[in-house]
């Protein structure tokens, strides 16, 4: 596995464009086209929360046909609770980029990320569209990670080779995210492209095990967002024999898949609103996976805990609180409470420790947690950040 430069466009077939709708109300870019030069294999996952954008709802339908041309997002506005004009403009969105590269409106997945409740400006989308098409380029990929941000500081996008059956695939990706995340996966998005040959069914089953280890393993704030997408397209210009379950080449590809989304999970932790600590939350001794989850999400997800780490504070009161009513049942006396390498908790007894040097270590950037629970051998890492007046003000505004 090597990286290599392109993001989202680095697979063989794929052109992305862009264009400034107006949509932000300046002159940025603000919609992105990702566009495959053939019928591409596709998988999405998309929110859990039981309000959807229209585009979750129409992607979610489309995607069900297992192939796809294309992929048009929008930043700004996310086409949310705008009931029947929703959803019509997110199905004229399909349309009209159907109409620019030539394929059925249902070989085209949309999505759209911004304010929630506002109604949609699908005549600029309508006229932006064109545009993008008209600059889709093997050289966009980054100008697409650009177009896509919302409170994002900084552009997310990554890039592998990995060898299949002495093959060389391609896997690109370009995100979205900083606040309002929340496991089940998160306000973001993630577009993934890659060349190799695979099956629509297969090609699922590894975008599920790659989210679950990654985009369901970060919370900033514990807030679930309306409009959370995955999407891979998958066009098959390496030439490999094709990925079929439960072989070694399905393994290989789902890990190097795995590293690309966990590699943009890290990259919406890094760049939460108003982020100054990246803590990793490593939870073992659980009965089972799902409980070493809910502990770990637990204590990532408390308001205490996280502006403690935001003051440099070692409380791991604060820590033990949160596994103790995350709703697994777990005992002081088994517990094991480890910050930045120093004991601070072992087995319902308290480890004095020179705190002023504690605090000079949590003043780094990254902060890992390690709590063992006793009680098996199962394990879960989660990742979030600390909270600060910044993340504050920016939601405030």
């Amino acid at each position: 596995m090597k990286d290599i430069d392109g993001g989202v466009t680095a697979p063989a077939g794929f052109r992305a464009g862009t264009t400034g709708c107006g949509i932000k109300n300046n002159e940025k870019s603000d919609l992105a086209l990702i566009v495959s030069d053939v019928p591409a294999s596709c998988a999405g996952l998309f929110t859990t929360n039981r309000i959807k954008g229209a585009p979750v709802l129409v992607s979610r339908e489309n995607v069900k046909n297992g192939t796809a041309r294309a992929i048009v997002a929008n930043s700004g506005n996310a086409n949310v609770c705008n009931g029947e004009d929703g959803i019509s403009a997110a199905l004229a969105m399909t349309a009209e980029t159907a109409r620019r590269i030539k394929c059925d409106p249902a070989e085209v997945l949309v999505a759209s990320t911004g304010i929630i409740g506002k109604t949609f400006p699908i005549d600029s989308v309508l006229k932006g569209i064109p545009r993008a098409a008209a600059n889709l380029s093997i050289d966009n990929g980054h100008e697409a990670a650009i177009a896509i941000m919302t409170t994002d500081m900084v552009p997310k996008e990554t890039a592998i080779e990995v060898e299949i059956g002495g093959t060389p695939v391609r896997i690109g990706a370009i995100a979205k995210g900083a606040g309002m995340i929340c496991p089940n996966m998160a306000t973001m998005f993630c577009f993934i492209t890659t060349d190799v040959v695979i099956e629509p069914p297969a090609l699922k089953k590894a975008l599920q095990r790659a989210v679950d280890a990654s985009f369901n393993c970060i919370t900033v704030d514990g807030d679930m967002s309306t409009s959370d997408t995955v999407l891979i397209l998958a066009g098959g210009k390496a030439g490999n024999s094709p990925i079929k379950v439960r072989s070694k080449a399905f393994d290989t590809y789902t890990e190097a898949l795995t590293e690309v989304c966990l590699r943009m999970a890290k990259a919406i932790i890094t760049d939460g609103e108003g982020a100054t600590h990246f803590i990793t939350i490593n939870v073992t001794g659980a009965a089972g996976k799902g409980e070493a989850r809910e502990v770990g999400l637990s204590i990532a997800n408390s308001p205490l805990v996280k502006t403690a780490f935001f003051g440099s504070d070692p409380n791991w009161g604060r820590i033990i609180c949160a596994a103790g009513y995350s709703g697994v049942c777990v005992e002081e006396t088994n517990i094991t409470i480890s910050v930045n390498n120093t004991l601070l908790f072992d087995t319902g007894n308290v480890i004095p420790v020179d705190k002023e040097n504690l605090r000079r270590k949590l003043s780094s950037r990254d902060i890992t947690v390690d709590i063992d629970l006793g009680m098996g051998r199962a394990e879960s890492t989660v990742y979030t950040t600390d909270m600060t007046h910044e993340y504050i003000k920016i939601n405030a505004e």
